[in-house]
């Protein structure tokens, strides 16, 4: 007999039918009403005991947690709540699940406790429902790159490059840690190494698919990318995802509507394919808020804000005009603001994007032509020698969620900027090598999974939308 899944038999209509149905028990009550969940939706299906076709032993072993098979007749429900239910007519524990073991029961559970418990939070609404967002949104990037002529690309996850300049990486050796081999002055000889030179976990994969994208004019990737930087905010992971299309012949122009479409587009898909499951985190942020101070709640409930992105235009604002509406503002003046703006050239912060996006131009914003000393190395650099074609997508309640560049297409150019950041012309020979031969404007942007996620889910920490996350001291599971 075929197995059915419940998201299939709550829509079915074929009362009367012999169904067989497997899942995990959420609630029993009454010693006759179980709830099951298998994963494919938020909702359970009922299922309802006849007590002369139960042994006491199998209703002993019904407990919440416990996996069972289940046979019997799919029926319209007489009872609220459920449009159908299953007359049961033959159950088999799969596997028992100890009621005064088990640590996910039918009760509120804190967030940090479910992180304690990551190798079972999935069986809950709120994380089960975040991670089925999270797979629609990873199937409507591919979905969309794909329908765009883009090509996927995997790009190394082990490099010799250092694509952001930060130096926080993790390094990837075999050498003994306790007796490494050493050079003349002192320093560890990593020419004895497995790959014969220093290697880490790879921070980008932007400065590779710029090099095939040069081949193939659009790629993209969608990878795990590592940083090793000491930081444990509720915004960064030392493990994520990142997405980065690189595309020939585009301009900085080109690349902010790359953004804006492709942001609109995945949102739309999750909104047409996730409805139940966001309906409930929507309810939950709601219940959420009510526990917050009337200043730290929500200004827009969460199908408002993703609607807000997808309804609105993005607004196009330079690094200096928005210096000047950032430094004129009433938070600035009143010195509301954490990081007062007083001058030009600073790195704005989460509060001036989310002022720029939730109070002065209502909608998103996409920032572009940054000062040159805080963006990185392969930025095209502007006439005026001290901007670059930069470009960060700015979203309500979350401030930056993009971030990307025309690339320095320039090979004289580019290397005065590696010249003057101390970089070593040797490491990126390969990489100087495409503004060599056959040379074009090229653009790209980066965005981290996790925050597109996050912002989809209106989840407040970044660890709630990985299934297991990995930050400063924790590595668990």
């Amino acid at each position: 007999m075929k197995r059915y899944n419940v998201a299939e038999l709550l829509q079915s209509e074929d009362f009367l039918q012999e169904v067989t149905i497997k899942g995990w028990v959420r609630t029993f009550r009454s010693n006759r009403f179980i709830a099951l969940n298998d994963g494919s939706t938020i909702k359970n299906i009922q299922c309802v005991i006849d007590f002369e076709n139960t042994t006491e032993d199998i209703l002993k072993r019904i407990t919440t947690g416990a996996a069972l098979a289940i046979k019997g007749t799919l029926e319209e429900s007489q009872g609220k709540g459920q449009t159908v239910e299953i007359k049961v007519t033959n159950i088999e524990i799969l596997g028992d699940s100890n009621p005064d073991e088990y640590p996910i029961q039918p009760k509120k559970h804190s967030l940090e406790f479910l992180r304690e418990n990551a190798h079972l939070r999935g069986r809950t609404n709120t994380f089960s429902a975040v991670m089925r967002v999270r797979s629609a949104l990873s199937f409507a990037v591919h979905q969309y790159f794909v329908s765009n002529g883009f090509y996927n690309l995997h790009t190394p996850i082990i490099t010799g490059s250092d694509a952001e300049g930060a130096g926080e990486m993790f390094r990837v050796s075999t050498l003994d840690q306790k007796n490494p081999p050493l050079n003349e002055d002192g320093t560890i000889d990593y020419k004895q190494d497995f790959f014969g030179k220093e290697t880490n976990l790879t921070v980008s994969g932007q400065l590779e698919a710029e090099t095939y994208a040069m081949a193939l004019g659009k790629v993209y990737t969608f990878g795990p990318t590592f940083r090793a930087e000491n930081s444990n905010t509720s915004r960064h992971l030392a493990e994520f995802w990142m997405i980065e299309p690189e595309v020939a012949f585009n301009n900085l122009d080109d690349n902010m509507d790359l953004s804006e479409d492709f942001i609109k587009e995945v949102l739309k898909y999750v909104l047409e394919n996730c409805k139940d499951d966001l309906e409930f985190l929507a309810q939950r942020l709601i219940q959420e808020d009510k526990s917050k101070p009337a200043a730290q709640r929500s200004e827009m409930s969460l199908l408002e804000k993703l609607n807000f992105v997808i309804d609105n235009n993005f607004k196009r604002v330079s690094y200096t005009e928005a210096i000047e509406i950032l430094r004129n503002s009433k938070p600035n003046k009143k010195k509301k603001f954490k990081y007062p703006i007083n001058e030009w050239g600073v790195d704005l912060q989460s509060e001036h994007e989310r002022f720029l996006v939730e109070k002065h131009f209502k909608c998103p914003v996409i920032l572009f032509d940054y000062p040159a000393n805080i963006k990185a190395f392969y930025m095209r650099l502007n006439e005026d020698g001290k901007t670059v074609r930069a470009m960060d997508v700015l979203f309500p309640g979350i401030g930056e969620i993009v971030g990307g560049s025309q690339r320095e297409e320039r090979l004289d150019v580019l290397k005065e900027k590696i010249k003057a950041l101390g970089i070593d012309e040797k490491e990126l020979w390969w990489y100087l090598d495409t503004r060599k031969f056959g040379t074009a404007i090229h653009s790209g942007f980066g965005l981290g999974f996790e925050r597109l996620v996050q912002f989809t889910t209106g989840m407040g920490n970044i660890r709630d939308v990985i299934p297991f996350p990995r930050a400063p001291l924790s590595a668990e599971f």
